[in-house]
């Protein structure tokens, strides 16, 4: 049996795409919009301008450096040149342009949910039974958003593997230095 990442890829893509249906569909559709470019950029600048108007600017700003993840995911779509998935392969749900990897959508997903979690952890104000529910439902939708995009026919396992792995560097960068800043 041959186990590269292709056929892994290919393995995973067909068994999360093994139950399809038109709620699915609808519901993995749903979860990927969040990450389209327009849709991630209103939520990013929501959120820091709900930040600076209750006046935590540093949180603003943290969340404001979530919107330089989309400059790193195209910046290594290009260099890496990776094809997406086709039709001789999986399922095609939604029609996708430019390269397959690292996943954009889920690159991005793991730094804005990944900075609101960092937020909510390092808050003097929120109880620790919401620490833990803002912190869960992010974690639910960086899996749901990573699910999604193989479900769609949108990336291999591999794209959102990378994605997620990127977007954790990232907010190890980002997040040290919103940390640091709240000493």
């Amino acid at each position: 049996m041959n186990f590269s990442p292709e056929s892994f890829d290919l393995l995973v893509s067909q068994e999360i795409q093994e139950d399809q249906n038109l709620i699915l569909d609808t519901l993995m559709k749903a979860f990927s919009w969040l990450g389209t470019v327009y849709v991630a950029a209103i939520m990013v600048f929501a959120f820091a301008l709900i930040f600076f108007i209750f006046k935590y600017v540093k949180e603003g700003f943290f969340m404001l450096s979530c919107i330089l993840s989309g400059g790193v995911s195209y910046l290594l779509k290009m260099l890496i040149d990776r094809p997406r998935p086709t039709v001789d392969f999986v399922r095609i749900v939604e029609e996708t342009h430019y390269q397959s990897f690292p996943s954009g959508h889920v690159l991005f997903f793991t730094v804005f949910f990944s900075s609101l979690m960092i937020i909510a952890l390092y808050s003097k104000i929120l109880k620790i039974s919401v620490k833990i529910l803002v912190s869960l439902v992010c974690l639910s939708v960086i899996v749901a958003g990573a699910v999604s995009r193989i479900y769609l026919g949108a990336h291999w396992f591999t794209d959102v593997i990378g994605g997620f792995i990127v977007g954790v560097l990232f907010v190890m960068i980002t997040g040290s230095i919103y940390i640091r800043s709240k000493k």
